[in-house]
């Protein structure tokens, strides 16, 4: 069965759990290919903005517990489909 690849940054130890509990392959935010990125924010530059090359939807996680994320990713492939 095909694994949805979900990119998470690193130091989202929780998150990334409760997405691998759930089925999903989750990888680092360089990869290319991730149907959706999980972002904590820390990692914005002084303009405020995160690089990422990707149309995917993205998911900040600032605030929100495992479960809520969880949640957000769902919301996010059923989107797209």
């Amino acid at each position: 069965m095909y694994k949805k690849k979900i990119a998470v940054e690193e130091g989202m130890d929780d998150v990334k759990q409760v997405l691998q509990d759930q089925g999903y392959q989750v990888v680092p935010p360089q990869e290319q290919d991730a149907e959706v990125y999980v972002l904590s924010g820390l990692d914005e530059n002084t303009m405020g903005m995160m690089e990422i090359s990707s149309n995917a939807p993205v998911v900040d996680a600032r605030g929100l517990t495992a479960n809520e994320v969880l949640k957000e990713v769902k919301n996010k492939i059923r989107l797209q489909y």
